[in-house]
């Protein structure tokens, strides 16, 4: 009720929103019988005449009626298809750094041409970024022959380092043939795929590269290039719903099984603390269930002391001075195996391997481990096989990865109910775009 007596008396800000971008729409397409009249190879003249004025001191607003114009001639031409005026308004939005929000069905795909063509003219590289490999291979595939046509590279990037660039004379033998948008991919390095004027690929693959890159030891082996523009699709997923979740690459930890399975045997055979806190402690180790921690009593330590071969107590060695600090990791861990983790209750052994139990639903997690070292404890204290300890040693979330950028936008059916959450955490801005045949209705070009 409120919301409608404000449309009544502001009026309908999306509505301004559209008048405001017609006169832009409009001056593009007043261009477009001009370059119906020229041939395939003066459309690619026109792109390097764009980039040309750019470098000479024009903004990209000033060249977007006449890059729009372009675009949508190349659309028409290579594919079939004609951008509507509701189309370019979705793609200047897109171009301001906006999140627009589409219907399904309303050409999200194609829309994402119009800014990244003007974008690429500065020769940066910018990146659409999909939910999936397959989107992301057949948009790619599918709109390559748009940018094809005006003379700019498409690569593509995927899981398992799959990386190809757009070539209209290459077939991928290997590829589904009765799809025309993914046979097209012609093979390459991942830096060859980047260096292309536009990239599609899955958010997860942008963000590991970007991993890899801050671990690469020579400038040589870096593959992105700096991070200028990207389009991401289904928006609300990636920078909503995974924002999150943590991109991780681990490696191999310098720790050795051999001090796991040592300290799993100083640790056996001692002895619970029975006594009250008031009173003199009658045994090694204390256990607080509230922290689940343990901690070694002043008999546990003196104890422990007598059994490492390192420490000598009659030389005034103890077990907490600092040339000893990376005992104490293996200690804790192998206490806390020893008597705080129970076989049959927080773990099995299954085929001579330690299977974590969920604590919640008493099923059984192959493939999980515990981390920080206590897992290969509990491997030692059982004695099975201790496999390698793994570190995690470069590790990045989508949020913060896509924040690097220095513009970015996004296309989804559903953003308005996430508009507050795009304004505070990305400074994004959510318009939503009428149906096409909603703007020729409420503009009277319908009749």
């Amino acid at each position: 009720m409120f919301k409608t007596i404000v449309t009544k008396i502001f009026g309908d800000p999306n509505k301004k929103i559209i008048a405001e971008l017609r006169p832009l729409v409009e001056s593009s397409g007043e261009l477009e019988s001009q370059l119906k009249k020229l041939s395939d190879d003066a459309l690619k003249e026109k792109t390097v005449a764009l980039k040309e004025r750019l470098a000479a001191g024009e903004s990209l607003d000033d060249l977007m009626p006449e890059a729009f114009a372009l675009v949508r001639e190349a659309s028409d031409r290579s594919i079939g298809l004609r951008h509507y005026d509701v189309q370019l308004m979705g793609g200047l939005l897109l171009h301001r750094g906006d999140v627009v929000e589409m219907r399904t069905g309303e050409g999200k795909t194609l829309v994402a041409t119009l800014p990244l063509f003007l974008n690429a003219l500065k020769g940066e590289g910018v990146h659409l970024v999909t939910v999936n490999e397959y989107l992301a291979r057949r948009d790619g595939g599918w709109m390559g022959n748009i940018f094809h046509l005006l003379g700019l590279t498409v690569g593509c990037i995927g899981p398992q380092q799959f990386s190809a660039l757009f070539d209209p004379d290459y077939v991928n033998p290997g590829a589904e043939l009765e799809d025309e948008r993914l046979v097209h991919w012609r093979p390459c390095t991942r830096q060859q795929a980047y260096k292309a004027d536009v990239t599609y690929g899955i958010s997860s693959e942008f963000g590991f590269d970007y991993l890899r890159d801050n671990m690469a030891t020579s400038k040589d082996r870096l593959v992105q290039q700096q991070l200028a523009y990207a389009i991401i699709d289904e928006v609300d997923n990636v920078l909503i719903d995974e924002a999150r979740t943590p991109l991780i690459i681990s490696g191999p930890a310098p720790r050795s099984g051999k001090e796991y399975a040592r300290f799993a045997d100083y640790v056996r055979r001692l002895r619970k603390n029975t006594a009250a806190e008031d009173e003199e402690p009658d045994g090694h180790y204390d256990i607080d269930e509230k922290s689940r921690s343990i901690s070694l009593t002043d008999d546990g330590i003196a104890e422990i002391e007598n059994r490492i071969p390192e420490i000598d107590v009659s030389a005034g060695d103890s077990l907490y001075d600092p040339r000893f600090y990376t005992l104490t990791y293996y200690l804790d861990n192998a206490l806390k195996a020893q008597y705080m983790f129970k076989r049959d209750v927080q773990y099995v052994v299954d085929n001579e391997e330690v299977v974590i139990v969920d604590d919640f639903t008493g099923r059984l997690m192959p493939g999980r481990r515990y981390s920080d070292g206590l897992h290969e404890a509990i491997e030692a204290k059982e004695g099975v096989t201790i496999k390698r300890e793994t570190i995690t040693v470069a590790t990045i979330t989508l949020q913060n990865y896509f924040r690097l950028y220095e513009k970015l936008a996004g296309m989804t059916g559903t953003a308005l109910t996430d508009a507050e959450e795009f304004d505070k955490i990305y400074g994004l801005g959510v318009t939503p775009l009428p149906t096409n045949v909603q703007y020729m209705v409420d503009s009277g070009d319908m009749g």
